[in-house]
């Protein structure tokens, strides 16, 4: 994270404060010799705390076979750790919850923490249903791994509203966060708990569980590959009638955890039994047992139905623009980072196009946006006359559109995107009035060339290839400009 970034975050004023329970539970689990004594009183300062830690040790969650009449007794039965982070979990989301930052009209506080809360319970359920230990670390890492979203609000709201309204997932999120801030909500939300002194497995979450899966978590999980498949189970238990979400929790669960539908699905039947009592504890409604009976229906006929080939057809439907056939930003923002570590790896050559069509603004206040959902279409369809099977043509946003050009040099897409312009330029379009309208493109190219390291990142290489589009546009439009490092 850039030293900008993480000096606002240490001088931010619009965090809320933590309250003195919170402050020392955290100094207690960073010790290893904590006293039983100090850690019974100090909880006891904090009667809705005590109360929540007690209906906690007592509810289905821990199948315990004595209750808890007091603080002592639940540490005698859950064991030191486990309070602590229950105390944690607990002390932390009502500080949030009771006090939303001020000023923040970008997201809904109340349903943040639903999906926070959500994916926790996920990432505990997961950690269960695969035997590992220390489920409760599990509940805390799935709570906090996306806190570096709220991080953001509070530093720089006016920023960052555009970024986090135009992103239509987590992922296109965490994509265009990289690409303003040159950080993710993960790296800040990794700071922010660090800030806070939470033990460093705990915050070290928000980053691991936001990387690419390495090929051995799928044989060996853990925490934070419970935690990446959390958030993907929590989306889709929120909003089950979105099938890309479907899509998503099938690919990460396998990517992450190597489990398939039927162990998903026993997932999230231990899920909605826990329902009830998390929700009680947090106080936070989820559904209406009408509501999670229909949901349970579906999750079970949809998840059964799971095989290979339907998840390649639904993969199909949720990749492509709805209005140009293109690709989707989404599948612009994985095949990027995927042809960029392959050709980093191997030292491939990798190219990308950033175009955009002249002055769309101006077409649109002419001639209409009927017409000009069928120039975005006509020009979509342009494009992918032109180029190769394995190249990716993707809609970026608006009328910007982005080509990926696999083991392409900077000579080959020179002459692929004057292939581009030339027929961009030839095309015209009549619109249903009979107008001719003629259209014409801007481009912007970077390449990583055989291995030099030009670019650390994806990111890096998308920023060249916007400048260069810039560049274009500055220089009259209907051009070619390629970045040239300085």
């Amino acid at each position: 994270m850039n030293e900008q970034l993480a000096n606002q975050l240490r001088h931010c004023k619009t965090l809320p404060t933590l309250p003195a329970i919170a402050v020392k539970v955290i100094e207690l689990a960073n010790d290893p010799d904590i006293n039983l004594d100090d850690l019974c009183k100090y909880i006891m300062l904090d009667p809705a705390l005590s109360a929540k830690i007690l209906k906690m040790a007592n509810s289905p969650l821990y199948k315990s076979r004595r209750s808890a009449s007091n603080i002592r007794q639940a540490i005698s039965i859950l064991g030191t750790h486990t309070i602590i982070v229950i105390a944690l979990s607990f002390s932390l989301t009502n500080t949030f919850i009771r006090n939303p930052i001020k000023g923040n009209g970008i997201i809904d506080n109340t349903q943040f923490w639903r999906r926070a809360i959500a994916s926790a319970l996920a990432c505990r359920t997961l950690g269960e249903k695969l035997g590992l230990r220390f489920v409760d670390d599990l509940f805390l890492a799935g709570l906090l791994q996306d806190i570096g979203i709220l991080a953001y609000i509070a530093i720089m709201p006016d920023e960052y509203e555009p970024v986090y309204t135009s992103s239509n997932d987590h992922d296109a999120l965490l994509m265009n966060e990289r690409l303003t801030f040159s950080s993710g909500h993960d790296e800040v939300g990794y700071a922010l708990l660090k800030q806070w002194h939470i033990p460093d497995h705990i915050a070290l979450t928000c980053i691991a569980s936001h990387c690419q899966p390495e090929p051995q978590m799928a044989s060996s999980p853990n925490l934070y590959s419970c935690a990446a498949v959390s958030r993907y189970l929590a989306e889709y238990f929120l909003t089950p009638s979105r099938p890309e979400n479907l899509i998503n929790l099938i690919r990460s669960a396998r990517a992450w955890l190597d489990i398939d539908s039927e162990t998903l699905l026993e997932v999230f039947n231990a899920m909605i039994e826990a329902l009830d009592s998390i929700g009680d504890l947090f106080e936070i409604t989820f559904y209406t047992p009408a509501e999670i009976a229909g949901i349970l229906d579906e999750a079970k006929e949809l998840l059964a139905l799971q095989t290979v080939t339907k998840v390649k057809e639904l993969e199909e439907k949720t990749q492509h623009d709805g209005l140009t056939g293109a690709m989707n930003r989404k599948f612009f923002d994985e095949t990027i980072q995927r042809e960029f570590h392959l050709s980093s790896q191997h030292q491939f050559p990798l190219t990308i196009v950033m175009i955009d069509i002249d002055h769309f603004k101006k077409i649109n206040d002419t001639y209409g946006h009927v017409a000009g959902d069928e120039i975005l279409t006509s020009f979509s369809g342009i494009i992918v006359k032109q180029i190769r099977e394995e190249d990716s043509f993707c809609r970026y946003g608006g009328e910007e559109f982005a080509l990926i050009l696999p083991g392409t040099p900077p000579d080959a897409a020179r002459n692929i995107t004057r292939r581009l312009k030339d027929a961009i330029t030839a095309h015209s379009i009549k619109t249903d009035d009979g107008t001719e309208i003629r259209i014409t493109a801007s481009f912007g190219v970077a390449s990583c060339l055989n291995g030099i390291p030009c670019f650390k990142n994806p990111i890096d290489l998308i920023k060249a290839a916007d400048s260069a589009l810039l560049e274009a546009k500055k220089a009259g439009r209907n051009c070619i400009v390629e970045w040239k490092q300085s």
